[in-house]
């Protein structure tokens, strides 16, 4: 049996409309939908304020409910899907990440109500994309058409996002934009003003000549994908930001060129999650699709 697509449900609006774009994305790749709720007790709660097993009691009725909810939510967005729920108590986190090592993609919502209260995008989410064994998802607003847009770097993540982001836009019948950016901020701040003057020229072509060798061997692997390719001397989310007005979904590599040690997701991937207007798909370095 294929991985399942794996969504979060937590009972919040956004956790219904994540459930909606993986009940979609499940039956592109031919594959089960399977909703996961993770109980936890709320931050907050004094001891002896309520009976921990009633509230645990309370909570799991609810879940169940919320699961239910998802449940009619995924059938609805793709009726015939084949759905299966499951509860944890393990911590958000180590939930997801746990779920992660047997799905082929884990979709979250943007913020949440219940088991994943708070500030989804920030702690929780970029912990879960940068430690899952499968790409990541966060929805942003409801399932829209529009290309694919992909970051390009050069690096093992990125080489990872490319071959998700070309097997996405095959399955999805639509283009790729290619985005690959550059700048030279140590050179730029050293002439300050003087910078106009400078001929990047040579790190333009070279820029061109980078992303054709990444994309190169996937266009001949999707030639039914039309790709659209962007060279610029900015930074890349900046750039990333700018194409996801128009996209269906944006895909990046979990750590990218210049990461500091110790920093779990890199910048780019981060500002994407806070900021984009659209899905964001986070892909690691060792992820490969599945995508049919």
């Amino acid at each position: 049996m294929s991985a399942p697509v794996v969504a979060g449900v937590d009972g919040s609006e956004a956790a219904l409309l994540a459930v909606g774009w993986a009940a979609a994305a499940a039956r592109r790749r031919g594959a089960r939908l399977r909703l996961v709720h993770v109980q936890e007790i709320p931050a907050g709660y004094p001891p002896g304020f309520v009976d921990s097993r009633v509230l645990r009691e309370a909570l799991a009725v609810q879940g169940r409910d919320w699961l239910a909810q998802a449940r009619v939510s995924a059938e609805t967005a793709a009726p015939g899907l084949e759905v299966e729920t499951a509860e944890a108590t393990t911590g958000v986190v180590p939930a997801l990440v746990k779920e992660s090592r047997a799905a082929a993609l884990v979709v979250l919502g943007t913020r949440g109500l219940g088991g994943f209260t708070g500030l989804l995008i920030g702690s929780t989410a970029v912990e879960v994309a940068a430690r899952a064994g499968c790409p990541v998802v966060v929805v942003r607003g409801a399932e829209r058409q529009g290309p694919v847009v992909v970051g390009v770097d050069g690096t093992p993540a990125s080489a990872a996002a490319i071959e998700f982001a070309f097997a996405e836009a095959d399955a999805r019948g639509t283009g790729l934009v290619a985005i690959h950016t550059w700048t030279d901020l140590l050179v730029e701040t050293a002439f300050a003003g003087g910078a106009a003057a400078l001929d990047f020229s040579p790190l333009a072509q070279r820029a061109e000549e980078v992303l054709g060798e990444r994309l190169a061997g996937w266009r001949e692997k999707y030639p039914d994908v039309p790709v659209t390719r962007y060279v610029g001397r900015e930074r890349a989310s900046r750039a990333l930001l700018r194409h996801a007005k128009d996209a269906g979904l944006v895909v990046v590599g979990s750590r990218g060129r210049g990461g500091f040690r110790g920093l779990l997701l890199g910048s780019t991937s981060q500002a994407l999650l806070r900021h984009a207007p659209c899905p964001v798909a986070v892909v690691g370095a060792t992820h490969h699709t599945d995508s049919r």
